[in-house]
């Protein structure tokens, strides 16, 4: 397992790491053990969870298996979104949630601090620096060690590392975007961001939900599958073309003798701002495959092959001309 540093902090973890989704859900205790410890095994040290994931359960669940090593991990968790009574400050991220969000947190984790502490979205409703110092009081208290960012645009992660760094605040460290062969958004704004302001990237769903496992064609579906059975999964990616480039990777992968789900893992965490791709699973069986990544050899012929496959997003100015000889020239 290859371990990078986790942007600035010094802090190294290994470039696959395990989404805790799962526990206390799809997985029991028993299967979340089992996957915990397979990871363990495969030298994964990153573990990311977060408090609505199961209802709290998930937290739970991983606090009873990281209890007799707690200082050999790396813990990541979040908050927003409802996990409680659900009233109406049962979520966001005010400083009136983010403070009990943490407390929680930590009693399930049962642990003293959150390594990694994710605001789970962006907040339209609450001021952004409100959320930032109510972070930066957090890691002064020890509760949690570095705050990051999930599901934000480049903007604002921006303006969340331009408040910090004018008041002296504790700065993000890392940013968790959706990231796969069929979902590239990030690679036109978020990636580049990150990069220039040596933030982590630690991108979820490498496999598009399924959609790059190999069992998903222009007209070919399994009969289960979160891309059939969850409505949000379902919505995400409707767009035909998804299918038809699932399609495209799978008969490459094929007519390669590779594994779809450890290339579609290894095309993410290959990236060259990508830190740690986060992979999962409901079983360990499903697990093997997207723990093989760490071990494929990914050229930068093969990943130039594989983001062939699907249509790169444009760039930011929407000029595509400014990638052809055809534009006014650059430096």
């Amino acid at each position: 397992m290859e371990y990078r540093f986790l942007g600035r902090t010094g802090v190294r973890v290994s470039m696959l790491g395990l989404g805790t989704m799962a526990f206390g859900g799809d997985a029991d205790a028993a299967t979340s053990g089992a996957l915990y410890a397979r990871a363990r095994d495969a030298g994964i040290n990153l573990f990311d969870c977060a408090d609505v994931y199961a209802g709290g359960e998930s937290e739970h669940v991983l606090g009873r298996l990281i209890a007799a090593h707690r200082d050999d991990v790396v813990i990541a968790s979040k908050a927003y979104f409802p996990t409680g009574d659900k009233g109406p400050n049962d979520r966001g991220s005010s400083r009136y949630h983010l403070v009990r969000a943490v407390e929680a947190s930590l009693r399930r984790l049962k642990t003293d601090r959150i390594d990694l502490y994710f605001l789970h979205r962006f907040d339209d409703e609450t001021d952004l620096a409100e959320s930032l110092r109510a972070l930066d009081d957090l890691v002064r208290q020890g509760k949690i060690l570095y705050p990051a960012l999930s599901n934000f645009a480049a903007w604002q992660a921006q303006r969340a590392v331009d408040l910090c760094e004018r008041h002296g605040w504790a700065r993000p460290v890392c940013v968790q975007p959706m990231y796969n062969l069929a979902k590239r958004q990030a690679e036109v704004e978020i990636l580049p961001q990150a990069k220039a302001n040596d933030l982590a990237v630690m991108p979820y769903s490498p496999l598009g939900g399924g959609l790059l496992s190999g069992k998903y064609g222009a007209e070919r579906r399994p009969d289960r599958g979160r891309l059939i059975d969850n409505p949000m999964y379902t919505t995400r990616y409707a767009d035909a073309e998804h299918f038809a480039v699932a399609e495209r990777f799978t008969a490459f992968a094929a007519d390669r003798g590779l594994p779809p789900v450890a290339l579609a893992v290894a095309w993410v965490a290959h990236h060259p701002a990508v830190t740690s791709a986060l992979v999962g699973g409901r079983s360990v069986a499903q697990l093997e495959g997207s723990l093989a990544a760490a071990d494929l050899a990914m050229t930068p012929d093969l990943r130039a092959e594989v983001s062939a496959l699907s249509a790169a997003p444009p760039p930011a100015t929407d000029r595509n001309e400014e990638r052809s000889a055809n534009n006014y020239g650059t430096r």
